[in-house]
């Protein structure tokens, strides 16, 4: 299993268009260990020619540009992407469908709620049904994602649902089972060949015991580091939201993913999905020192993740 990291951001990405915060600003002045990130996505292979992304950046072109792995290699027109693993209805996750309208072949491989969204909306129907393949995955079920040309990837792939929070474009009340949407609405993915494992959790509200079982015993884990702590977007005067109300685990605190994750036997664990808030994006912040002493990495696009 080949895994590369295209984007390691959260919504907005870094620096976010409209922020002036410190750090936006001297990321944006290509000052050296403050570096620039697009928003999350991963791409995985069982071969190292063709390619799953598992989520479709609103960054996406911008991602296909920075990697040769994923750039066109034969005839006029061609790709390596062979399908998009979806893992929910945010924007972040499904926007960058719209990069691949060009009449190109590969299937979406989502939950039946996602595909519902995009069912709902109109715009999605730039992605020709002649050509792009919609495939509902139940979860917590394994499957063989494909070639476009029907042969096998090699590797085994679940979508399995974590605490979330549905997208805020279909929020319809502030009541707890309002906003934790439906099933389907945040999914994590397990990625599996032969004995290694990787896991992908961009988003995840809280750990659960269903949870730390699956977790145990993974080769990577990549997870949200959304926030540093709950309050940070409130503290720093960028919004009236906790990260518990986005749907994110904090990094930091007694319950955070630092603390969750303490007893779990995990070979790689890497933080993804970051905001622009996080003091963890500076290199030689007190924040990264402490990350890296519970045994943390950061995501940065282009990261080698292949366990």
């Amino acid at each position: 299993m080949k895994a590369v990291v295209l984007g390691s951001a959260a919504g907005g990405g870094f620096p976010q268009w409209n922020s002036n915060a410190e750090a936006c600003r001297r990321a944006r002045a290509g000052e050296p260990g403050v570096v620039a990130r697009s928003q999350a996505s991963l791409a995985v292979s069982g071969d190292g020619e063709r390619w799953f992304l598992i989520n479709a950046s609103p960054d996406l072109r911008q991602q296909i540009e920075a990697q040769r792995i994923l750039q066109p290699r034969r005839g006029v027109r061609s790709s390596p992407i062979e399908g998009v693993i979806i893992t929910g209805t945010d924007v972040d996750a499904i926007a960058g469908l719209l990069h691949l309208r060009e009449r190109q072949r590969f299937t979406i491989y989502a939950s039946t709620r996602v595909l519902d969204v995009l069912a709902a909306n109109p715009i999605f129907g730039v992605l020709a049904e002649d050509c792009v393949r919609r495939q509902a995955m139940p979860l917590g079920q394994p499957f063989e994602p494909r070639h476009v040309d029907g042969s096998a990837s090699g590797l085994a792939v679940e979508l399995f649902d974590v605490p979330g929070k549905v997208a805020l474009y279909l929020e319809t009340g502030d009541s707890p089972d309002q906003l934790a949407g439906k099933p389907g609405d945040t999914v994590g993915v397990e990625v599996r060949a032969g004995e290694r494992r990787l896991l992908y959790i961009p988003g995840c509200a809280q750990m659960t015991d269903g949870l730390r079982q699956r977790l145990a015993g993974a080769s990577v884990v990549l997870f949200d580091g959304t926030l540093w702590q709950d309050d940070e977007m409130i503290r720093l005067g960028l919004g009236p939201k906790t990260g518990h109300r986005m749907g994110h685990m904090s990094v930091s605190g007694p319950d955070g993913t630092i603390a969750s994750f303490r007893d779990i036997p995990v070979k790689r664990k890497i933080l993804i999905h970051i905001n622009n808030s996080n003091p963890i994006l500076v290199d030689g912040s007190t924040e990264r020192g402490l990350l890296a002493k519970a045994g943390w990495e950061v995501a940065h696009d282009g990261m080698e993740v292949s366990p």
